[in-house]
């Protein structure tokens, strides 16, 4: 069974994109449109992995990780942040936050494939 994968963006471009790339490397997605929608749709779906912007309205990557990683059945889910923010400072903050890794926009296709790969073994 494919594993499933959450993105959360509030660009439908960038979305639109995640979304593609995965399901070329075999995985199942679904999508939120910022940190509330992912919120609300990680109760209702079971996902491998979440792959979360930093930038959004309504509830920020940063928040949107804490309260994933507050939910039991989240606690341990891998947690990608994909943003154009590439400081140090920003990088600690997702870091403490409980994110795995890190991945710059714009992401080639194959460096997303390698990074999803490589954290869900």
């Amino acid at each position: 069974m494919a594993k499933q994968i959450m993105a959360a963006d509030d660009s439908a471009s960038v979305r639109q994109m995640v979304s593609f790339t995965l399901k070329q490397g075999g995985y199942e997605v679904v999508e939120a449109v910022d940190g509330q929608d992912a919120l609300r749709k990680l109760q209702e779906h079971k996902v491998d992995m979440l792959i979360t912007d930093l930038n959004m309205p309504n509830l920020d990557g940063i928040g949107l990780i804490k309260a994933t990683r507050a939910l039991p059945s989240c606690r341990f889910i891998p947690i990608i942040m994909l943003t154009t923010e590439s400081q140090e400072c920003r990088k600690q903050e997702g870091k403490a936050a409980g994110a795995t890794g890190w991945v710059v926009k714009p992401f080639k296709p194959e460096q997303m494939i390698a990074v999803v790969k490589k954290v869900l073994g």
